[in-house]
């Protein structure tokens, strides 16, 4: 697979808080790539995560808060670096998940 300049960048901005991924979701719109799609999918599920781990550490338990913070960001980096390289990340059960629930980010 070959990708092109713009796609690469766009999917780095993707990653780089809530507001790029905002920004990359419109700048997306434009020139439809599945490449960008993907990450921008893989970024909405991860700033989810982030949340439930923020609701979970305040009202359920701090640990299982701490647990999905820590998860969340781990993933973070690692879709972050596969995005610099050019490469889909592939998190066990959660790519497929983030997929097909998020279609509505196509």
């Amino acid at each position: 697979m070959v990708l092109s300049k713009k796609e690469k960048n766009y999917s780095i901005v993707a990653y780089i808080t809530f507001i790029g991924m905002i920004i990359a979701y419109f700048m997306n719109k434009e020139d439809k790539s599945a490449y960008v799609t993907y990450h921008i999918k893989m970024m909405f599920g991860l700033v989810i995560l982030l949340f439930v781990s923020q609701v979970s550490h305040a009202y359920v338990n701090i640990i299982l808060g701490d647990v999905l913070w820590l998860l969340s960001f781990v993933l973070w980096v690692l879709c972050f670096v596969y995005a610099v390289q050019g490469k889909k990340p592939i998190i066990p059960y959660l790519s497929e998940k983030f997929q097909s629930w998020f279609t509505f980010l196509d």
